[in-house]
């Protein structure tokens, strides 16, 4: 079983230097939230989560494979983006 604390700390170091915040509502979903440290500017929030299918050393990896996708897809990080 993976606590919050490890799913943090997994997440973090996959997306260095950026921060992670992780949290758990009431119904046991999960947030993620990815953002510079010294500037708090927010990359990305994905809510949602479902912690139960949060288990496992694949599962984890799968979500940080999503949250690459989707950070990568993000155009409001790339400074070439067009508004």
């Amino acid at each position: 079983m993976i606590t919050l604390a490890q799913l943090r700390m997994l997440i973090e170091r996959s997306f260095s230097p950026l921060a992670c915040e992780c949290s758990v509502s009431g119904d046991h979903s999960l947030t993620v939230k990815l953002y510079h440290p010294l500037s708090g500017q927010v990359d990305l929030v994905v809510s949602g989560l479902t912690m139960s299918t949060l288990q496992t050393a694949e599962s984890v990896t799968a979500l940080i494979e999503e949250l690459r996708y989707e950070l990568d897809s993000n155009s409001l990080q790339r400074p070439d983006s067009v508004m």
